[in-house]
């Protein structure tokens, strides 16, 4: 992470290289014991979503997950190997909420910035490995997977909806040699639903980016294969370069945010360059997702080596397909099947664990 300070023109900082962890890509088919559950207790109490555990958790009881595996071997990775995420979960007439706590010794929000050459250049820097990701100019993120209809994962969790190649580099018949180690489709009319809390992109906004898998599994589809974002009619994120993809097309009005990896509309201003060698600006924008892709509100903090992350979603959603792409928490008595991942800085490589576990309600 490169931490800002202000200076008269702008930015300058030092920087920290590190690497990370992501989506649950490639799950084992290891059944969890019966008593891997997180069980979500009802309250009364107003949940604050501000990253700060406040004492109406105390009366929830924590469900410990150790990630301990990657995918693939990134050859620029130098993130964490393994990592221990403690959930619990508490809801009420209308919604269910999650607090989600992971240590990481790192706050990642440097992704794609542009930094200022000696020359009086803009480079964007980045730091992709053998598949094309990064590693090392990203973010930190969360991703929690929950079943809606995906035959098998509540035995073989994640993994249901995971493909690697084979040993000819392809998956499905495509080749992805140098694209992706893995793609993410479902059997045909199966959806498994994401909640993919970003730190640069969604953080600042308090939105979790609300996604799901399907069975598309041809690239000439869609480039994401199965993996969509969810109904939407507004909002979202895009990158900041000008026409001549030579630089920055906007700033942040104000200059300073140790946390300034992105612009939002209160702050979006267009560039003017009085900036020094070195300094930095964001190189990404983002927008709240209105419909059905923003009905998730999330606030993390990153404190003392630790993300604590607080999740708020309704317990039914009503938007646009939400019967198809959401989990609908409608019957209280059922359990609901999930996995968790866990990004440290990185794009695409993650830490994950085996199986699946489940949410009841109390």
């Amino acid at each position: 992470m490169r931490s800002f300070m202000q200076t008269p023109a702008g930015y300058i900082g030092s920087l920290v290289l590190l690497s990370g962890a992501a989506l649950s890509c490639a799950l084992s088919s290891a059944v969890q014991a019966a008593n891997e559950t997180l069980t979500s207790v009802k309250t009364d109490t107003t949940i604050i979503l501000d990253g700060m555990a406040e004492s109406a958790w105390d009366k929830a009881p924590e469900l410990s997950i150790q990630l301990d595996n990657l995918p693939y071997k990134a050859d620029n990775y130098g993130g964490m190997s393994s990592v221990n995420v403690r959930l619990k979960s508490l809801y009420d007439e209308h919604f269910i909420y999650l607090l989600v706590q992971y240590n990481d010794p790192t706050k990642s929000l440097a992704r794609f910035p542009w930094e200022k050459q000696a020359d009086g250049s803009w480079k964007q820097l980045k730091g992709k490995d053998q598949t094309g990701h990064d590693n090392v100019f990203y973010e930190d993120k969360l991703a929690l997977l929950w079943n809606i209809n995906a035959r098998g994962f509540a035995k073989k969790g994640c993994d249901v909806a995971c493909h690697m190649q084979d040993d000819s580099g392809k998956i499905n018949g495509f080749d992805q040699t140098g694209k992706a180690p893995g793609r993410k489709y479902t059997r045909d009319g199966e959806t498994i639903d994401i909640w993919h809390w970003k730190s640069v992109r969604m953080n600042p906004l308090g939105l979790i980016d609300d996604q799901y898998i399907d069975s598309v599994n041809d690239p000439a589809v869609n480039g994401e294969w199965g993996r969509h974002g969810d109904s939407k009619t507004g909002g979202g994120y895009v990158d900041n370069v000008n026409a001549e993809k030579t630089g920055p097309a906007f700033m942040n009005r104000t200059q300073g945010n140790v946390d300034g990896y992105t612009i939002t509309p209160s702050q979006k201003t267009p560039f003017v360059d009085t900036f020094r060698e070195g300094d930095r600006i964001p190189g990404i924008m983002s927008e709240p997702f209105t419909g059905s892709r923003g009905d998730i509100w999330a606030k993390g903090d990153w404190r003392d080596g630790r993300w604590t992350i607080e999740i708020k979603r309704a317990l039914v959603t009503t938007g646009e397909n939400a019967g198809v792409q959401d989990v609908q928490f409608s019957d209280l008595s059922k359990a609901y099947s999930f996995g968790v991942s866990v990004f440290d800085n990185s794009q695409i490589d993650h830490l994950y664990h085996e199986g699946a576990y489940d949410l009841i309600f109390k």
